[in-house]
């Protein structure tokens, strides 16, 4: 049986897992980002981190998902717009001589729903829309069962989109960004306290943390209140570091949903967390790298577009 390499690549950790094709992981590893987060510093570490978890070299296929667009081939990451210098990065064409492995790419967040579809809560699913609340907003869309990836691999970059023009800067260019208003930083422009701490005080019952959480939830529910019209998915899933504290914020998602969405476009909807919690984008990256590599002669055929799994 193949064993696969994926790895989440962020800009605070970067995590990895040796998997089999039944998503059980075998090894694992996450290491710090190096910092200032260049793609060669990246590069090297992980391909350090990957002979670590697989010295052996049992896994011939390795997913990478990374914050941004990459290219239909899944080589190149076209932009990480939070991490410096990542512009029409070719981190296959370096990795693969150097860990002697196919390497494929794609968004992390698509990644994700790659895990959650085939063994998290999107699960039975055709129309999902996820969403990953961190250091950033990430985003994914899956449409009759396959990923939208829209023009040239760039679509479904839900956390760019405008809730308010007069808002804060963000990275893209856009200002008020769902991303500036529902990140952590947009977090800490409702409280000083870090996440876990306002978690912690909304759990013990303090008012004051309840309603950050709510008005935090009210935000985040008018983003989806558009990304419902485009896509009328019957599940809305939210990853990311902030999903923990779902329990205090989605009740006023759903206040801001049930307000602004017409009943047609919402219905048989349902709100809830990833199941495979911050696991889910290395597992969906190794599927990934199953999808692309899995069909072809080991080391000898050319990359596939994997159009008819929707991954190309």
């Amino acid at each position: 049986m193949v064993q696969l390499i994926g790895i989440d690549l962020g800009g605070t950790a970067i995590k990895l897992g040796r998997f089999d094709q039944d998503g059980r992981c075998l090894a694992e590893a996450e290491l710090a980002t190096p910092q200032p987060a260049m793609p060669g510093a990246v590069t090297m570490a992980i391909a350090e981190a990957v002979e670590t978890i697989d010295p052996q070299r049992l896994a011939p296929w390795v997913g990478i998902g990374h914050p941004g667009p990459s290219d239909q081939a899944g080589r190149v990451a076209r932009i990480a717009i939070n991490l410096p210098g990542w512009q029409g990065v070719p981190l296959a064409d370096w990795l693969e001589p150097m860990l002697e492995r196919r390497i494929t790419l794609a968004n992390d967040a698509n990644c994700a729903a790659l895990g959650e579809l085939r063994f998290g809560a999107a699960r039975g699913c055709r129309d999902v829309v996820l969403l990953t609340l961190g250091t950033g907003v990430g985003g994914a869309v899956i449409l009759q069962g396959n990923l939208f990836l829209g023009h040239r691999g760039a679509a479904a970059e839900p956390g760019l989109i405008c809730l308010d023009p007069d808002g804060p800067d963000c990275n893209s260019g856009n200002r008020g960004s769902l991303e500036q208003h529902c990140s952590i930083s947009g977090l800490q422009r409702l409280s000083p306290l870090s996440p876990q701490e306002l978690c912690q005080r909304a759990d013990g019952g303090d008012a004051a943390a309840i309603e950050v959480w709510s008005a935090y939830g009210r935000l985040l529910g008018v983003g989806i209140t558009s990304l419902l019209y485009l896509f009328t998915p019957e599940r809305v899933l939210i990853g990311g570091g902030l999903s923990g504290a779902c329990h205090h914020f989605l009740p006023a998602v759903w206040e801001e949903v049930t307000r602004r969405v017409l009943p047609v476009s919402r219905e048989g909807l349902d709100i809830r967390p990833c199941e495979l919690g911050n696991g889910a984008g290395r597992l969906g990256a190794a599927l990934l790298a199953l999808e692309r590599f899995g069909s072809m002669d080991e080391g000898t055929a050319e990359l596939d577009s994997a159009e008819a799994s929707g991954l190309g």
